[in-house]
């Protein structure tokens, strides 16, 4: 199942859910090695976790704004703002 959540949060397009789903993931595995007492696990995912939720907190604290399709000219690259 961990695996799975994992999988499933390259396919959110939002970068700050995608580390929340990541983070999530990591929570399932950490379950799972508990379960194992399996101590890598725990303190492998505790890292990926802790990093998953600090970098969605830290770019979830600045607005980012994406130009749309409609405004910028053909053949110009999309390139994000912080408004």
């Amino acid at each position: 199942m961990a695996t799975a959540i994992f999988a499933a949060s390259y396919f959110v397009r939002h970068p700050v859910t995608m580390r929340w789903v990541q983070a999530t993931a990591a929570g399932c595995w950490i379950t799972y090695g508990v379960l194992l007492h399996a101590t890598p696990v725990i303190v492998a995912n505790i890292i990926v976790g802790v990093l998953a939720a600090y970098s969605a907190c830290c770019t979830g604290s600045r607005n980012i704004v994406e130009t749309s399709d409609a405004s910028r000219p053909v053949g110009e690259p999309r390139v994000p703002t912080l408004e």
